[in-house]
């Protein structure tokens, strides 16, 4: 199939297919996505894909399974969230938090990376060393600068403070 027969095929067949999914689903949205994702995955098989029987069945039997697909791991996460309840709440930041990013925003990014793995997330600085490419001495070269500069900018009368 070339190009411009499946750009026909694909004008005409996907109001109709979205259609159908609409009425199997429920939902147009959901229909819209799964027909979309069926024709990308034929758009793969265009060469051979008028030798299939029937393309438009092929596009909605793929379209189908993908909704069904969708719609167990949408019923499995409510059932995992039905048995585990919801999760925390998740408060605001607080001034402190939110002093300390302005903070960490004026620190060179490779020091605020530094930090930020470091600290935050916390990686050894052997990975954050072969996460970025860096030697193990370059990180902590950042680790301690980025600590000198992030309390002199947090220290009273720094350019970042709690108000």
């Amino acid at each position: 199939m070339t190009e411009d027969e499946f750009d026909a095929f694909y004008a005409i067949a996907f109001p109709r297919l979205v259609r159908q999914l609409t009425a199997m689903t429920g939902d147009h949205g959901e229909a819209q996505d799964v027909v979309q994702e069926a024709f990308v995955r034929a758009w793969g098989r265009r060469v051979s894909f008028l030798a299939e029987k029937a393309p438009e069945a092929w596009i909605r039997t793929v379209a189908t399974r993908l909704a069904v697909s969708r719609w167990r791991r949408a019923r499995r996460w409510m059932e995992l969230v039905c048995r585990h309840g919801p999760a925390e709440r998740v408060h605001e930041p607080g001034v402190e938090h939110l002093v300390i990013v302005e903070a960490l925003r004026q620190l060179p990014e490779a020091q605020r990376r530094a930090l930020v793995l470091h600290h935050l997330c916390d990686v050894s600085v052997e990975q954050i060393a072969a996460e970025t490419g860096a030697p193990s001495g370059t990180v902590k070269a950042q680790l301690s600068r980025g600590r000198a500069a992030l309390a002199k900018l947090l220290a009273p009368g720094g350019s970042v403070s709690i108000s």
